[in-house]
């Protein structure tokens, strides 16, 4: 059977990211939603609050992925500058949408409680469809393949809630996983021969130290779980003649 797979890249979009004052919890969360549903997560990026840059990266992710997420700058203040960008990378205009509009006005009750930075929330790329915001009520939007989402985190979560169940997932992502109480280096060789023999095949070792001393967790990850089931048993038989 042909293997399905579908791709996605992430757009991470904040000043306060690259400068270190706000940590990036997004990312391991998103792409452990899309591994449920066999969307691979290829690709991260994280950029400036500048207009060009974010153009730029939402058109090439755009052609180069079947899914685009981005997370960041569409609040309401100055330097929120994703859902202007997002537009121009689409070339269309950006128009205050009626239905984000009333969305706001019965969140905070009523329109004499919508300032200048409230009715900025409400501007949408012409064309675009809503993602509903559950958390704080102003909403993401969907533009051909690029999902444009908060970047406070627990907003950022119930949007996606809103986005996975919409999305076409490919072959689901099987894995095993073995930790061994060795330096990386000592068992390189072998994991390049396990993933070289089984093709279609990821082998991953990520090292640490734990207590002083080294140990590797070894991660063999396919969407043919008979050929992970191989590749596991042969590693397990590798490092036990190795030992």
């Amino acid at each position: 059977m042909e293997s399905r797979t579908k791709t996605a890249g992430l757009i991470i979009i904040g000043n306060e990211i690259l400068s270190g004052r706000t940590q990036d919890t997004n990312t391991a969360h998103i792409a452990k939603r899309l591994e449920e549903i066999g969307v691979r997560l290829l690709e991260v990026r994280i950029i400036p609050d500048v207009s060009d840059t974010i153009i730029g990266t939402v058109r090439h992710f755009r052609d180069h992925f079947d899914y685009v997420f981005t997370t960041g700058g569409i609040g309401p203040t100055h330097d929120d500058k994703t859902a202007e960008a997002v537009a121009k990378a689409f070339n269309v205009e950006l128009l205050k949408n009626q239905n984000a509009y009333r969305t706001l006005v019965e969140h905070y009750g009523d329109e004499s409680q919508m300032n200048d930075g409230r009715v900025k929330m409400t501007f949408i790329p012409e064309g675009a469809g809503l993602i509903d915001n559950p958390v704080s009520a102003a909403p993401g939007f969907i533009i051909g393949n690029v999902y444009v989402m908060a970047g406070v985190p627990k907003i950022m979560q119930g949007m996606l809630n809103n986005i996975i169940p919409t999305l076409e997932g490919g072959d689901i992502i099987m894995s095993r996983q073995i930790i061994i109480n060795q330096p990386e280096s000592a068992v390189a060789e072998t994991l390049a021969k396990i993933e070289k023999n089984f093709m279609g095949v990821d082998v991953g070792s990520y090292p640490r130290y734990k207590d002083g001393a080294p140990e590797v967790t070894i991660i063999i990850r396919s969407t043919d779980e008979d050929m992970v089931e191989q590749a596991y048993q042969s590693l397990l038989k590798s490092l036990s003649l190795n030992g």
